[in-house]
């Protein structure tokens, strides 16, 4: 009996040793992966923005959020953010077609609205795509203007050197893939800005909380870019994180773009 029960336990220990390896290869996978679809080539001649990917704690480190930065001309460059319906693999391998389809998108149309009912368009193509949120804006460094739009995401926020933070809500629509009676094109909106300002998008993941309105999460990121606009790109980022207790992870995905303007 006792040397059945050694044999055994042997037998388990070695069982959970190739799942912890398994473990280790998928993560190794997912991350490698999320790395390769997260890649923003142009994000490296931009040394006034900041980025920031924070997987949901429970999940392999790969989500549906992203970000990314496209280069239009010598001076207009455009940010993105976006979020796919659930976790894991299946949700990150759907962001990366998103994100790649809006990347060509605005190339192709300049314009945020038009790049966006594209992107549309192609999530009714497969299902998985269906109710992803995203919000696009593109900067307009010699006419010092922003242009914007939101498919059913957190609007942006633009943040005054003096501590006045406004909401960038006047172009917002419905996720991707839902279809609208009318046909309309989505509404795109320009706002002037200033040198020294900051733009921030943002997945939900930074702001929403289990049981408490949306809007007191929108209050904290206002209230924190309020009192702390006059720091680099990477330190508000970051202050952001750990202001609104995110830093460590939380229970959603958040991705985040800082732009000192």
């Amino acid at each position: 009996m006792e040397a059945e029960l050694f044999t055994r336990a042997q037998e388990l220990q070695g069982l959970n040793e190739e799942l912890r390896e398994a473990h280790d290869r998928e993560r190794r996978t997912a991350l490698a992966l999320q790395e390769a679809m997260l890649r923003s080539p142009d994000l490296a001649g931009h040394r006034e923005i900041a980025v920031r990917y924070l997987p949901a704690t429970r999940s392999l480190n790969v989500c549906g959020d992203w970000y990314d930065v496209v280069d239009l001309s010598d001076d207009r460059f455009t940010v993105a953010v976006g979020d796919v319906v659930g976790h894991g693999l299946e949700a990150a391998a759907i962001m990366g077609m998103l994100r790649s389809a809006l990347s060509a998108a605005i190339r192709a149309s300049d314009e945020p609205g038009k790049a966006m009912d594209v992107l549309s368009g192609y999530a009714r193509t497969f299902e998985g795509a269906l109710a992803t949120t995203a919000a696009k804006a593109v900067i307009d460094t010699r006419r010092r203007h922003i242009t914007y739009t939101s498919a059913g995401h957190l609007p942006p926020f633009l943040a005054r050197p003096d501590g006045t933070v406004v909401l960038l809500d006047q172009a917002t629509d419905p996720p991707l893939g839902i279809v609208l009676t009318d046909h309309a094109p989505r509404p795109q909106a320009t706002v002037s800005y200033t040198p020294g300002d900051t733009l921030v998008l943002y997945t939900d993941g930074l702001v929403e909380r289990r049981g408490e309105d949306i809007d007191a999460g929108l209050h904290r990121l206002a209230d924190t870019l309020s009192r702390h606009t006059s720091l680099s790109p990477d330190h508000l980022a970051d202050t952001l994180l750990t202001r609104l207790g995110v830093a460590d992870g939380g229970r959603d995905d958040v991705a985040l773009i800082v732009v000192r303007l």
